[in-house]
């Protein structure tokens, strides 16, 4: 049986890591791990739910440019060339991960949900940042209006390294971005808003798949983690977007680096 307790400071470590490129995932994985969490199919379902309790403070943030992608809401283009972000940018955009993780999730559970996976990814995301700040290309995109479909193609190749828990969907993509040509801040707002119908679909994946597993007394503790991630994710969410976009991205990788060899100690001498 999964606590209130496990459900706050899940959620509050969801809601801190979710717009920055350290791998939300892999944090709840390894502060499950230091809690002696039950790492059971309740606790996969609720570590999605809760990543989409953190996805509603973005949609909220963007709430202008969402409704533009369906013609809802009229909005001048940020282009010089007058293009405009479209839904067929984020269809293209989630299309590679949502395929193949669909297609791997059950070997994504059983093999790599664990500490040691996480650490491992860690320290690749990392090297994909420096990689991304040391090598990337003259923005030919500064803004999302500026993306054209082949960048979006690209990035959601890159986002398929974020199945691998620890690697970091936001990490994986703006370094990407950054390789194919888009700006450190397009990249990122591309990214938060590719990440809506990913984590809603990933939800509704992970409920269908395990719903047996399921009961009526766990709804308290999904909803508690669902409620704490939004509200710690909208306090956070104006502040971390900044300074992902400005960030150099070394800095993160050096923070992932130090968290993986921290932890790695902690598993040697416990």
């Amino acid at each position: 049986m999964h606590t209130i307790f496990e459900a706050v400071i899940i959620g509050i470590v969801e809601g801190l890591t979710e717009f920055l490129p350290v791998s939300s995932t892999g944090h709840m994985i390894l502060a499950q791990s230091l809690m002696n969490t039950q790492n059971d199919e309740v606790m996969k379902t609720f570590d999605f739910v809760i990543q989409l309790g953190a996805i509603m403070a973005v949609v909220l943030l963007y709430w202008k440019r969402i409704l533009s992608l369906f013609g809802l809401m009229k909005r001048k283009s940020e282009s010089k060339t007058g293009r405009k972000l479209n839904l067929l940018h984020i269809l293209i955009g989630i299309l590679p991960a949502g395929i193949i993780g669909i297609a791997l999730n059950d070997y994504v559970d059983e093999v790599l949900f664990n500490p040691v996976s996480v650490l491992v990814g860690l320290i690749l995301g990392g090297i994909l940042l420096i990689i991304g700040e040391k090598k990337k290309e003259q923005p030919k995109a500064e803004v999302m209006d500026d993306m054209t479909y082949r960048q979006a193609f690209f990035i959601g190749l890159w986002q398929l390294l974020s199945i691998w828990p620890g690697f970091s969907r936001s990490g994986s993509t703006i370094a990407g971005g950054m390789l194919s040509g888009v700006s450190r801040a397009a990249s990122a707002d591309f990214t938060f808003i590719m990440a809506i119908p990913i984590m809603f679909g990933a939800s509704l994946v992970y409920f269908v798949k395990n719903y047996d597993a399921l009961s009526m007394s766990d709804f308290p503790f999904f909803a508690v983690g669902f409620v704490v991630a939004f509200i710690v994710a909208l306090l956070a969410v104006a502040t971390f977007i900044k300074f992902v976009q400005r960030m150099k991205l070394t800095y993160f990788a050096y923070y992932r680096f130090a968290l993986a060899i921290v932890f790695a100690l902690f598993l040697l001498l416990s």
